[in-house]
């Protein structure tokens, strides 16, 4: 009777440590899969709790050495886990760990007023000329770093313009006319944005109408918008062309714009006649 006894519950036992851990292996499965079932339930669309009730639940956590552990302790084992992970189910803090936030594109992040932009542009400047081995307190210098930030702010304004503004409405219906429009020998005074040195010239705008016309000032002042900013002339000759499309929908547009670089006058190459 012994015997028999003793043979069936080596039938029912785990044959080895191979089979241990296939049971465990299933067990854990089972006890994963209800876990991401209840977690889909609180929180469908978080992926951050699903991703912590996985590491959690994972089964390298739960495999310790079992060469002489018994169903009885890995069934044991198994529910404890369990009630781990319903404990953080529950928990306020894994229900509310995703957060969203909402960012507002091409907007300055910390919008500086002219008062601080001068201040700090001024400031700059009395160690630039620290740094040139001049001395800010000198009675000719005493100025300069405020008169230096001005017009540098100013050298810049279109940076703070657009076409809308200076165009102000001033695009008129014409039909009749089908002929090339023409505005010549326009100054043009911009900063090289590789040297910040200036580059002045003139640029010429020609379009074909095409149902609209725009006041012949406007050209220029569109013009004035794009070159009152760090520039390369390539991209400032393109910009101009680009907002006369956009202002009246010609049927075609050409911008040529000669200049000359004091970044290659006065430094480098120093070729003055070069443009």
């Amino acid at each position: 009777m012994d015997n028999s006894n003793q043979q069936n519950n080596d039938d029912t036992a785990p044959k080895n440590n191979a089979d241990v851990q296939d049971i465990l292996s299933g067990e854990v499965n089972g006890t994963k899969k209800r876990a991401l079932e209840e977690v889909s339930l609180v929180s469908p669309s978080s992926s951050h709790s699903t991703t912590s009730i996985e590491s959690s639940t994972s089964t390298s956590s739960l495999l310790p050495s079992l060469s002489s552990s018994s169903s009885s302790q890995m069934n044991k084992r198994i529910r404890q886990e369990e009630n781990k992970g319903n404990e953080k189910l529950s928990s306020p803090s894994s229900s509310s760990s995703v957060t969203t936030t909402t960012l507002t594109l091409c907007q300055p992040v910390n919008p500086i007023s002219d008062e601080d932009k001068l201040e700090k542009m001024t400031s700059a400047c009395r160690t630039i000329l620290e740094c040139i081995g001049e001395d800010p307190s000198r009675e000719g210098l005493l100025k300069t770093p405020s008169r230096w930030a001005k017009a540098l702010l100013y050298l810049n304004k279109g940076y703070t313009q657009n076409v809308n503004d200076v165009t102000n409405e001033a695009v008129f219906s014409e039909d009749s006319h089908k002929e090339m429009v023409i505005v010549k020998d326009i100054d043009i005074h911009s900063l090289c944005e590789h040297h910040m040195l200036p580059f002045t010239g003139t640029v010429h705008i020609g379009y074909i109408p095409n149902g609209k016309i725009i006041g012949l000032s406007k050209l220029a002042r569109i013009a004035e918008v794009y070159a009152r900013r760090l520039q390369v002339q390539e991209r400032l000759t393109s910009q101009i062309a680009d907002a006369v499309v956009e202002a009246v929908d010609p049927l075609g547009v050409a911008v040529v714009i000669e200049c000359s670089h004091f970044c290659m006058v006065m430094r480098g190459v120093q070729k003055i006649g070069a443009k």
